[in-house]
C-alpha cells in the first residue's frame, strides 16, 4: 500500500465526517444557506492568499527541476486563474469586491493557514507535500462524491463550485500530488514518516474543521 493510502486510510473517519457533514451536504443538495456560503468564500480566499506562499516555498525546496516547475505552475494558477475565479464566484455569491478584500481571518482559518505556513517555512518538500494533501485532494474527493448523488446540479452556483473540482485538470493536480507524496518520502526513517503522518493528519483535521467553521460562520468571541 502507497504511503498516501495508508494516511487516507488513518484519515478516513475524519474523511467520514467531512463528506456528511451538513455544510457538504448542503453544498451538493443545493439546501445550504447562501449567507454560509458566502461567509465561506470570503474566508477560503483569505486561504488562498496564504497557500500561494506555501506553494512557492514548495518549488523552492524541489530539488526536481520537473517538480519545482509544476509547483510554479500551481503558483500561478492559484494567483492568476483560481483568485479570480474566486472572485468571480464571490461576485455571484453577492460578495462585492470591497467585502471580500475586507475580510479578516475567523480563528480557525488563521489556525489553519499558520499550520501550513509553518511546515513550509521550516520542513522539507516532502513535509509540505504531506500538509497540502488533505486540501489538494481532499477537494477533489469532496466534490466528486458531490457529483455522484442525485441533485447535484440544483443549485446552480453550488454545481459549479463542484464542477471546478472535478475538472480534468484539477483531478490531474490532485492525483499528481498524491503521487508526489510518495516519491518524496521513499525511503525515509520510521521517525520521519511518523512525523509526515502528523502533519497530514492535522492538515486533515483542519480541513474539517475549516468546513466546521463555515457552518457555524465562526467570529472571534472576545
Amino acid at each position: 500500500m502507497s504511503l498516501f493510502a495508508q494516511y487516507q486510510t488513518l484519515a478516513a473517519p475524519i474523511r467520514d465526517r467531512i463528506t456528511s457533514h451538513p455544510f457538504i451536504r448542503g453544498l451538493g443538495d443545493g439546501t445550504l444557506p447562501e449567507e454560509r456560503f458566502q461567509y465561506y468564500m470570503r474566508q477560503d480566499y483569505l486561504f488562498l492568499i496564504e497557500y500561494r506562499r506555501v506553494l512557492a516555498l514548495a518549488a523552492a525546496r524541489a530539488d526536481d527541476l520537473a517538480v519545482a516547475g509544476r509547483f510554479a505552475d500551481l503558483l500561478t494558477l492559484t494567483l492568476n486563474v483560481e483568485m479570480d475565479l474566486h472572485r468571480q464566484f464571490a461576485w455571484k455569491a453577492g460578495i462585492s469586491p470591497e467585502a471580500l478584500e475586507e475580510t479578516r481571518p475567523a480563528p480557525t482559518a488563521l489556525a489553519y493557514t499558520n499550520h501550513l505556513r509553518v511546515v513550509a517555512e521550516t520542513g522539507d518538500l516532502a513535509a509540505i507535500v504531506a500538509a497540502i494533501l488533505p486540501c489538494a485532494h481532499g477537494y477533489w474527493e469532496i466534490a466528486t462524491a458531490l457529483r455522484s448523488r442525485e441533485g447535484w446540479d440544483r443549485h446552480a452556483l453550488y454545481a459549479d463550485w463542484i464542477r471546478m473540482y472535478t475538472s480534468d485538470e484539477y483531478e490531474a493536480m490532485a492525483v499528481w500530488v498524491a503521487e508526489l507524496l510518495d516519491r518524496v518520502a521513499e525511503g525515509v526513517s520510521g521517525e520521519r514518516e511518523a512525523a509526515l503522518r502528523d502533519v497530514y493528519l492535522r492538515s486533515q483535521q483542519y480541513e474539517y474543521l475549516f468546513w466546521e467553521m463555515s457552518h457555524r460562520m465562526e467570529e472571534w468571541p472576545v
